[in-house]
């Protein structure tokens, strides 16, 4: 099973506001910048993100029913800070695996592993 949704809750208002800066530098996380489907309004939301060939790997640690995830599949497009970079990413789609991609490295993979995080998005550069 996914993190707990009570750690999810304590990083939406206390660790994200904190990591936003930082996970747009970090190796292995990056920052989604999407728009909310019903508000209109802009979000920032700090994701574990990993390079791949044509596009990036998601974790879904919290699991699928995600509010910024409602919302990139909805636009189906979004901007990515990563590295430094602005990357635009679209035609984000979900995957359930029975063990993390190869493209994730192996501390994370094995971190992944033990909370169960079978679910991940896939989105390609645009």
């Amino acid at each position: 099973m996914p993190f707990p949704a009570r750690i999810a809750r304590f990083n939406k208002f206390v660790a994200n506001p904190i990591l936003r800066p930082v996970a747009a530098w970090a190796p292995y996380f990056g920052v989604v910048v999407h728009r909310g489907r019903v508000s209109g309004r802009v979000y920032r939301t700090p994701v574990n993100a990993f390079d791949r060939d044509g596009g990036f790997i998601f974790s879904l640690t919290y699991g699928p029913d995600r509010d910024w995830l409602k919302n990139v599949m909805h636009q189906g497009r979004f901007t990515l800070l990563h590295r430094g970079k602005s990357i635009e990413l679209a035609d984000p789609t979900l995957e359930r695996m029975d063990d993390p991609p190869a493209e994730i490295p192996g501390p994370a993979r094995w971190i992944l592993r033990r909370a169960n995080v079978r679910t991940f998005m896939l989105a390609r550069r645009s």
